[in-house]
C-alpha cells in the first residue's frame, strides 16, 4: 500500500456456487483518480464493488480502502466512503429531504450537520423544489441525483459508482457525468464500474478491464486505444449481403483482421499509422469487388475497439445501444452478475 492509494486489491477471488465471478484480480487506484472499471455483463465489475464496500467477503485475496481491510475494519471502511448501485437506494415513499435525513442520521451526524449537509446536498443537485415531494414521483434522472446525494451526505473520500446511469436518458447521463466531473475536481477518489465504452472515455483518467472475472489490461484510455491498432477505417455497405465480401476485401490493410458488425451492416479494421493510404487502398480494394461502400471514415480507436482487441469479442449490443431501464434485481443475483 503507497502513501498515494485510496484502493488496494491483491489476488481477489469470489465465488458463487460453480461460477467464479472474481479469479484473482489485483490494482490499485491512487488517491484523487477517477479510475473506470469496465467490462461486459458477468465480468466481475459488481461483485468488486461490494466487495470493496464490505456488503461482499471475498473467498481470497484481500482489498484496502484508506488503508483498512475491507474485512477487519468493515465499519471504519463505511464511514470512508459512498456507494450509488446500479438500483438506487432511496426509499420511494419518503421525500427527498426525509431520504437525505435518514442517511444522516445512519452516518450519526449531529442533528445540524444533517440539516445543513442536506440542504447543501439539495442545492448542489438541483433538487431544492423537488424536496418536499415524495421520490416516487420523480423523473429517473432525479431519482438519481437524489441517490448520488445521499452517497455524499457523510463526506466519504472514496466514492463507488457502480453502472450510475444505467436507466437514464441521454440528457439524465450527460448530467449525471457532469457530476462526476466536479466532485473528481474536488478530489474525490471514485471508482467508476460502466458496461458503457463512452462513459469510461469520458470520465475516467485510467481505466481496468475485466474480463471473466480477471483483469487483462489497464492503462489511460489513450493508451489502451494505442493497443488496439491505431487508426480505424470504418464503412457501412449498403447491400448486406455482400458485407463478408467487404470484410474480406480490406483484410491484412494493416495485418489486422477486420470486423463485421452485421446489425448496422458494418466494416471496420484497424489500419495503424497509414491514415489515407489505407483509404486510397481501401476504396481501390471495394472497387475491384464490386463492392459499394457508404459512409468510409478515418477514426481514432474507440474503447468498443479496445474491447474487441484485447477480449476477441465485442461488448454486447444490447449494452452498446445505451442505457435501458430494468426491474431492480435481488443483492445476491446482482453480485453474481456483475
Amino acid at each position: 500500500m503507497t502513501d498515494d492509494s485510496a484502493i488496494l486489491v491483491e489476488g481477489l477471488h469470489k465465488s458463487f456456487g460453480k461460477v467464479q465471478a472474481l479469479r484473482g484480480i489485483d490494482f490499485a487506484v491512487q488517491r484523487g483518480s477517477v479510475i473506470g472499471l469496465l467490462g461486459p455483463n458477468g465480468a466481475g465489475k459488481t461483485t468488486a464493488v461490494r466487495i470493496l464496500t464490505t456488503l461482499l467477503r471475498p473467498d481470497g485475496g484481500r482489498a484496502l480502502v484508506e488503508g483498512r481491510d475491507v474485512v477487519q475494519h468493515a465499519a471504519a471502511v463505511r464511514r470512508m466512503i459512498g456507494l450509488a448501485g446500479q438500483a438506487t437506494a432511496i426509499q420511494p415513499e419518503l421525500t427527498g429531504r426525509e431520504n437525505l435525513e435518514i442517511i444522516g442520521r445512519l452516518h450519526h451526524l449531529p442533528r445540524d450537520e444533517i440539516r445543513r449537509r442536506t440542504a447543501e446536498m439539495l442545492e448542489r443537485f438541483d433538487l431544492v423544489d423537488a424536496a418536499d415531494r415524495q421520490a416516487r414521483t420523480y423523473s429517473g434522472g432525479m431519482q438519481r441525483r437524489l441517490d448520488l446525494a445521499a452517497s455524499l451526505i457523510g463526506h466519504p473520500t472514496v466514492l463507488f459508482l457502480d453502472e450510475p446511469t444505467t436507466g437514464l436518458d441521454p440528457r439524465a447521463r450527460l448530467g449525471t457525468w457532469d457530476i462526476v466531473r466536479e466532485l473528481a475536481a474536488e478530489g474525490t477518489t471514485i471508482l467508476l464500474t460502466t458496461q458503457y465504452m463512452d462513459e469510461a472515455d469520458a470520465l475516467a483518467g485510467g481505466i481496468i478491464v475485466i474480463d471473466h472475472g480477471r483483469v487483462i489490461a489497464e492503462g489511460s484510455p489513450d493508451e489502451l486505444k494505442d493497443r488496439a491498432g491505431g487508426d480505424v477505417l470504418e464503412f457501412t455497405v449498403p447491400d448486406r449481403t455482400r458485407l463478408a465480401d467487404a470484410a474480406r476485401a480490406v483484410a491484412g490493410l494493416n495485418g489486422a483482421e477486420p470486423h463485421a458488425d452485421e446489425s448496422q451492416a458494418l466494416v471496420s479494421v484497424g489500419v495503424g499509422g497509414q491514415g489515407s493510404r489505407a483509404v486510397v487502398e481501401a476504396v481501390r480494394r471495394l472497387d475491384a469487388a464490386g463492392i459499394e461502400a457508404a459512409g468510409l471514415v478515418l477514426r481514432r480507436p474507440s474503447l468498443d475497439d479496445v474491447f474487441l482487441a484485447l477480449t476477441g469479442h465485442e461488448a454486447e449490443h444490447e449494452q452498446r445501444r445505451g442505457p435501458a431501464m430494468g426491474r431492480r434485481r435481488p443483492p445476491s443475483s446482482a453480485a453474481a452478475e456483475g
